[in-house]
């Protein structure tokens, strides 16, 4: 038999609401959501990562190609070394 242990987590009142409106809606506890969604996320991404692959939400997905796809700001120090090693200088 397994012992259970409690786990506090604050959160801000934006996020209790909807928490509380996500539980309704599967007509459970806010701790029996919590524990559904927390539980099985923490699964999913263990598994992922002793699977060596990088699961990320739609969100995530969104931010990581466009920080790829976006070229970077170069500082001055780095313009100029491109100048220099293309021999523009």
């Amino acid at each position: 038999m397994h012992k259970n242990s409690s786990l506090m987590v604050r959160l801000d009142e934006e996020s209790k609401s909807l928490l509380a409106s996500a539980a309704e809606l599967r007509k459970v506890s806010v701790s029996d959501y919590v524990r559904l969604i927390v539980v099985g996320q923490a699964r999913r991404e263990l598994a992922a990562a002793e699977a060596h692959v990088i699961s990320m939400t739609p969100e995530e997905q969104l931010v990581f190609w466009e920080a790829l796809s976006t070229s970077p700001k170069l500082t001055e120090a780095q313009d100029q070394l491109g100048r220099m090693m293309r021999g523009e200088t």
